[in-house]
């Protein structure tokens, strides 16, 4: 047990140090604050940490344009609009539900409301009260609730159960309204995982998804979790379902990205193994998500989750210049893996920024010879 608190304190001490990390030919030092030498993530343009935006994993001024409205206003008209007319089979619509639901479960958390307060996210359910059929209204309404469940509860308990049992409800009661979304059974995939659904049953589940968006990557990372082995699944069935979507994945698509996100649900707590992510299994993994992005149309909105986990590997692996590279595309949002499951998203990912830049630099990068 000593080891692993000495390993913790040592990882904890060089965060604390990364800002003072300076190129050397071949090396990365440590060098004294203020050194000339230290490496400057400002020198590339970059966000400074505390600009960082960590509500998305990209860029999408529509919506925090509507968030704004809707948020200062209380009124979801502009969120109902919005969601019309997104794509319903995209990926677009998809995170923009997300967003919506995430924006009124903060509210309410922030705001849960008493005898003289109206409690946050009012906003939606008057959209589902004054709306019953539309269903944008009702996708957003189950996410929330799921959310609300994972948020507010612990996974086996009663309460936990209650919400996701209403979160079933509220799901099939989108997939009416609209049947050709797969909207409503993507949301319900996290439901499955909640509620133990048995193999077949959530098998019978994602066939709803793969006859309505068969290459919805969004859909197919939901599904991902379930097959892990922390879930309803194990390492090998995880790594199974992600090499079969990589395999069928149409010309253009992100799915060839899958295994480096099965990887990445698999990796140890802590890494003794020197070399682990210069291994074959990473490589060929990090291989896939690089053609994935390579190949992907430029506005594809899930393109910055890939690369944001790339940045992760890449660094990891010491390939400072194709993370550079991968920075230079999602620097300024850090609403995606890994950096989500920090307590400081912002943080997390600037430590992982200073660290490509100082490696960058130790290999005769610079800002003038990176490619913008």
């Amino acid at each position: 047990m000593e080891i692993l608190w000495v390993l913790m304190a040592l990882v904890v001490f060089g965060f604390v140090l990364l800002p003072f990390l300076r190129r050397r030919r071949g090396g990365i030092e440590l060098v004294p604050a203020g050194h000339p030498d230290a490496a400057d993530p400002a020198n590339y343009g970059f966000v400074r940490e505390e600009e960082l935006d960590i509500r998305m994993p990209g860029p999408d001024q529509d919506l925090l344009d509507v968030l704004a409205v809707v948020q200062r206003t209380q009124d979801y008209r502009a969120a109902q609009q919005l969601l019309a007319g997104t794509e319903t089979e995209g990926e677009l619509r998809w995170q923009r539900v997300q967003a919506f639901a995430g924006a009124a479960a903060l509210e309410l958390q922030q705001r849960p409301g008493g005898v003289s307060d109206t409690p946050g996210g009012q906003w939606l359910r008057v959209w589902r009260t004054e709306e019953p059929k539309d269903a944008g209204g009702a996708a957003v309404h189950a996410e929330f609730l799921v959310q609300q469940a994972w948020r507010t509860s612990t996974p086996g308990t009663d309460d936990f159960r209650i919400i996701m049992e209403e979160a079933q409800d509220a799901c099939g009661q989108a997939a009416l309204l609209a049947p050709g979304d797969p909207i409503p059974y993507i949301v319900e995939l996290s439901v499955a995982r909640g509620l133990d659904y048995s193999q077949p049953e959530f098998e019978r589940l994602w066939l709803k998804i793969l006859d309505r968006a068969p290459a919805h990557m969004g859909a197919h990372l939901a599904a991902l979790h379930y097959w892990c082995e922390k879930w309803h699944g194990s390492r090998e069935e995880a790594t199974s379902f992600a090499e079969a979507a990589a395999a069928r994945a149409p010309e253009g698509s992100l799915l060839a990205a899958m295994p480096l996100f099965a990887v990445f649900e698999h990796l140890p707590e802590v890494n003794l193994v020197s070399g682990f992510y210069q291994s074959e299994v990473v490589r060929k993994a990090v291989h896939g998500a690089l053609f994935a992005v390579q190949s992907a149309r430029p506005d594809d909105p899930m393109a910055a989750h890939v690369r944001h986990l790339l940045v992760f590997f890449l660094v990891r692996s010491e390939r400072w210049s194709e993370a550079m590279n991968q920075l230079i595309h999602v620097d300024g949002h850090v609403g995606a893996l890994p950096w989500t499951l920090s307590a400081d998203p912002a943080a997390e990912f600037a430590v992982y920024r200073a660290l490509a830049v100082a490696g960058y630099e130790a290999n005769g990068g610079s800002p003038a010879s990176l490619p913008h």
